[in-house]
């Protein structure tokens, strides 16, 4: 059953607060004040509470500072919680990726990572040294040879080209495509 707590001020004690209030949930997610500006208060005040953390960042885009741990709970059992990048496509690709498996293990239905399929790229895109990224796209669904194009976007928080998207287009580490090329695409 989920429980929508109430928004953090970005103030310290208020991230405190909520925190303390989510631990007696079995999952806790909490999406921004995860990156390193200064109101960026999430993993500081986990910290405090004797989170473990397993990890604090990924090397893809958007979603580089998600991170995953887990907490100790007053009855000496833990929660684990996820604290998601705040810019709305940044969360809903960290969702995809890493929330929703872990739900549906929890829930029972075992352990199933993220849908991906394959597609032909529809045309040429370059490369970004040091992240592999998931950028929205267009599946054009074809049983023969499904066909991928990317929708012109301006960052993580453009929710207007998140929305014309069915999909994100995988595009490896550095990695220069041309148009042909078969590439990995996330479903959601």
């Amino acid at each position: 059953q989920a429980r929508r707590l109430a928004i953090a001020r970005d103030t310290r004690e208020d991230v405190l607060a909520r925190i303390a209030e989510a631990r007696k949930s079995d999952l806790m997610l909490l999406s921004g004040g995860v990156s390193a500006g200064k109101y960026d208060l999430v993993e500081e005040v986990l910290a405090e509470f004797g989170a473990e953390f397993f990890f604090t960042g990924v090397r893809m885009q958007p979603g580089k500072p998600v991170v995953f741990g887990r907490l100790p709970k007053d009855s000496g059992e833990w929660i684990y919680f996820f604290g998601l990048p705040g810019n709305p496509v940044s969360t809903q690709v960290t969702f995809h990726c890493f929330v929703e498996p872990t739900l549906r293990a929890i829930c029972g239905a075992g352990v199933g990572g993220p849908r991906f399929v394959q597609a032909t790229l529809a045309e040429e895109v370059r490369g970004k040294a040091g992240l592999t990224r998931l950028l929205p796209a267009f599946l054009r669904h074809d049983v023969e040879r499904p066909e991928v194009r990317l929708v012109g976007w301006q960052g993580s928080g453009d929710l207007a080209a998140n929305a014309r998207a069915n999909c994100y287009a995988v595009l490896p580490d550095g990695l220069d495509l041309q148009a042909g090329d078969v590439i990995a695409v996330l479903l959601r």
